[in-house]
């Protein structure tokens, strides 16, 4: 069709920059789906209505800003049997508030003589790390499940009451309107969880050996059985996040994206590595790893915050955060991969020839590639968005192609029934 025959809708259509078109390839660990119900007001009609059963009013035509109808609570137990809870704030709270409250009263029960002063309080160990050793160091648990399972709620929380109760407001006074508001509430909140745990994890790293990048400490002197509260705290709560993620895109309450299989595949990955380096007593390769990740999601959400701003203004922030990314997820990735091939042989000759689970010893010869395999994954996935960014830079540059590729569009397709809706009709 002729451009003087195109609908005016399509003419005026504007085009995305050429950094706007590369932030869109990238994903970041959470991209939770938008979904606005809109129905067109019922025109009154000349022809009179048929007999029977009338016709339901249409709702009001929503706004565009207005928030989905999923992010609001139904009512704490229908909240909690649907699921809804991990979107909504309100109720959230109240399920992490439970075991707090009885917390404090298995305390005062103590206190009053109505239990023995000796008398060890179950529910500490869903807010408290456990498996702490005589000289103040802690080790691996049974508890941690428990940990893991109440930071699960605690995270589902703090997402929510912070994208809906502080970024949401900042994004509507910052003039963002319609689907780019709940994309920006994902990269805000991006920048808030990755900014504190990267910083939390240079300092965990600064108090070990293996303060950057000394990699042959990965393996000297271990297995690294003991750990400091910071250490166990800060591993823990990661793997928390990492879960509470994980459930949200299997539960598909995230939108899915072009590159959802990699996604999928990154989180499980992630999992991966978390639970068999805490496990097998890996954690100080575990934090390095932390490190290359969240310090580099920092800038990419970042970027992508303010693009939704101002699209002029992003690309130094863009380009910025190319070099972080190009740092830390592949040069330091690297290097570590390069660890795990030359220096596993560092370890001490007898921790590392028998495999014995029963006798809590993990490492032999065959786990050098248990440990290289998860790890080389994840730097394909890393190098596939790589790939993506300079590809879409290049086309751009060369060739002036700024075909959006909509892998992380604002606007829903019409007539689609989103993740959403179908929540809605639960």
């Amino acid at each position: 069709m002729s451009s003087a025959t195109a609908s005016p809708r399509k003419a005026n259509r504007r085009r995305s920059s050429s950094v706007t078109n590369a932030l869109k390839q990238i994903p970041l660990n959470q991209q939770q789906e938008q979904s606005y119900g809109s129905e067109d007001t019922i025109q009154e009609s000349e022809v009179k209505p048929l007999s029977g059963k009338p016709r339901p009013k249409s709702r009001k035509k929503r706004d565009a800003n207005d928030l989905p109808d999923n992010y609001h609570s139904r009512g704490f137990w229908d909240d909690l049997k649907t699921g809804r809870w991990m979107l909504v704030p309100s109720s959230a709270f109240i399920l992490a508030l439970i075991p707090i409250i009885l917390y404090i009263n298995h305390n005062i029960l103590v206190q009053y003589g109505l239990l023995k002063p000796n008398t060890t309080n179950p529910f500490r160990h869903l807010l408290f790390i456990s498996g702490e050793l005589p000289d103040g160091r802690y080790t691996k648990s049974i508890y941690d499940f428990a940990f893991l399972g109440y930071y699960v709620i605690f995270w589902s929380f703090v997402r929510q009451f912070v994208t809906i109760h502080i970024l949401r407001p900042m994004a509507i006074a910052l003039g963002i309107k319609g689907g780019k508001i709940m994309r920006f509430l994902e990269q805000g909140y991006a920048v808030f969880y990755f900014s504190i745990l990267g910083t939390l994890g240079i300092f965990v790293m600064r108090g070990l050996p293996t303060w950057w990048y000394k990699t042959e400490y990965f393996w000297i002197d271990y297995p690294h059985k003991q750990m400091t509260w910071e250490l166990k705290t800060y591993y823990l709560v990661q793997a928390a996040y990492w879960i509470q993620q994980t459930i949200l895109l299997a539960a598909k309450i995230e939108k899915p994206r072009k590159d959802f299989k990699e996604l999928v595949a990154h989180h499980i990955v992630t999992l991966w590595l978390i639970g068999w380096s805490y496990n097998l007593y890996l954690t100080y390769i575990g934090v390095s790893i932390f490190v290359t990740m969240d310090v580099s999601d920092i800038f990419l959400a970042l970027a992508k915050c303010v693009n939704y701003v101002s699209e002029a203004a992003s690309p130094p922030f863009f380009a910025f955060f190319v070099g972080v990314w190009s740092y830390f997820r592949h040069y330091l990735n690297i290097w570590i991969l390069w660890s795990v091939y030359t220096e596993f042989n560092l370890i001490d000759e007898k921790e590392r020839t028998r495999f014995a689970p029963l006798e809590d010893k993990w490492l032999d010869w065959w786990m050098k590639w248990q440990i290289f395999v998860p790890i080389f994954l994840l730097q394909l996935i890393n190098l596939f968005w790589y790939f993506l960014i300079w590809r879409i830079l290049i086309k751009a540059v060369f060739y002036n192609d700024l075909r959006d590729e909509r892998s992380d569009d604002e606007d829903e397709p019409e007539g689609e029934q989103t993740t959403t809706e179908k929540l809605k009709e639960q």
